[in-house]
C-alpha cells in the first residue's frame, strides 16, 4: 500500500500545487483515478449485465442442486460457459479499487509523508515536540500541518475547503456540526451506490408468479428464492460499512474523496448502462 499511495501522493501534490487547495486537489485528483480506472469501470458493468441475464437460471441451479453442492458447481460452470461469462471477470476491477481504497487512506492520513515527501526525520522530531506538549492525535502528520504550518512552510497544506477544514476527524470534534457535513453526504451516496449496483446485477422479478418447479418436479416457493438472493446482498453492504465507519474516525479529506468518488460512480452508472441499454434495443 505504501507504494502505490507514494505514486498517487505525487499525483495529489502536482495537482495541490496548481491550485493551491487541498479540497479541489482532491476532486480533480478523484475525477482523475476514475478516468484511469473507466476502461476497467465499463468491463465490469458488461459482466454485471450479463450476470443478470442469467440470475433466474442460477436460482433455480441453486434449488435444484441444494443438497448436492459438487453438482451445483459443475452446472454453474456449463451455465457460465454456455451464456460466455466469466465469473471472475469482474475480480480485476474490485481489487484494483480495493487497492486505491486502502492507498488513498494511507495517502490522506499521512500527507506530509506521501503528498509532500517530508524527510522522515523531520516528521518524528515534530511527533516528538507534540508528544512532550501533550498534544496526541491519531494522525499526527495531519495535527503537525495543524500546529506547524504557520513556523514552516513546508508541512503547510491549505485545508480550508469551502468554509470545512479538511483536516478536522468527526469523532474528535462532535460539537462541531460542519464535520458531519460531507460524512452524511458520502453515507447517503453510498447506499445510493449500493441500490444501483443491486438493480444493475438482479433481473425484474414478475409479481404474478408465486413459486417455481424445478426439472425433477420439486415446488420451490419465490420465497425461498428470496432468502438466497438477500445472502448475496448482504456481502454487498460490507464495503460500504466498513467505509462508513472510517469515514468518521479519519480525516475530513478521505470523507471528501469517498463522497466525489460516490458522485462520479452515479454518472458513470446511469451513463453506461444508458449506452448498453441502447446498444440491447437497437440489437
Amino acid at each position: 500500500m505504501s507504494f502505490l499511495a507514494n505514486l498517487l501522493g505525487y499525483v495529489l501534490n502536482y495537482i495541490y500545487n496548481f491550485v493551491q487547495n487541498y479540497g479541489w486537489a482532491i476532486i480533480i485528483f478523484s475525477i482523475l483515478l476514475k478516468l484511469i480506472i473507466l476502461p476497467f469501470t465499463i468491463k465490469q458493468q458488461k459482466t454485471m449485465k450479463k450476470t443478470a441475464k442469467i440470475q433466474e437460471q442460477m436460482k433455480s441451479l441453486q434449488v435444484k442442486y441444494k443438497n448436492d453442492p459438487e453438482k451445483l458447481n459443475r452446472e454453474t460452470i456449463d451455465l457460465y460457459k454456455r451464456e460466455k461469462v466469466s465469473p471472475f471477470s469482474g475480480c480485476l476491477s474490485g481489487i484494483l479499487q480495493l487497492l486505491i481504497f486502502l492507498s488513498v487512506f494511507y495517502l490522506v492520513s499521512r500527507p506530509l509523508t506521501y503528498m509532500k515527501k517530508i524527510d522522515s526525520g523531520i516528521i518524528e522530531n515534530y511527533k516528538t515536540e507534540l508528544t512532550e506538549n501533550g498534544e496526541t492525535s491519531s494522525y499526527p502528520e495531519i495535527k503537525i500541518i495543524e500546529t506547524k504550518s504557520s513556523e514552516d512552510e513546508n508541512v503547510n497544506i491549505n485545508m480550508n475547503f469551502l468554509g470545512l477544514n479538511l483536516s478536522k476527524v468527526p469523532m474528535q470534534n462532535l460539537n462541531d456540526f460542519k464535520v458531519y457535513i460531507i460524512p452524511v453526504l458520502y453515507i447517503i451516496t453510498t447506499f445510493i451506490n449500493i441500490k444501483i449496483s443491486m438493480a444493475l446485477t438482479q433481473n425484474k422479478k414478475d409479481k404474478n408468479v408465486e413459486k417455481k418447479v424445478s426439472k425433477d418436479g420439486e415446488e420451490t416457493t419465490e420465497e425461498q428464492l428470496e432468502s438466497m438472493q438477500q445472502m448475496s446482498n448482504s456481502m454487498n453492504y460490507m464495503m460500504p460499512i466498513m467505509s462508513i465507519a472510517i469515514a468518521l474516525i479519519a480525516p475530513l479529506g478521505l470523507s471528501l474523496y469517498w463522497f466525489v468518488s460516490n458522485l462520479l460512480q452515479l454518472l458513470e452508472r446511469v451513463i453506461i448502462n444508458t449506452i448498453f441499454n441502447k446498444k440491447e434495443e437497437n440489437a
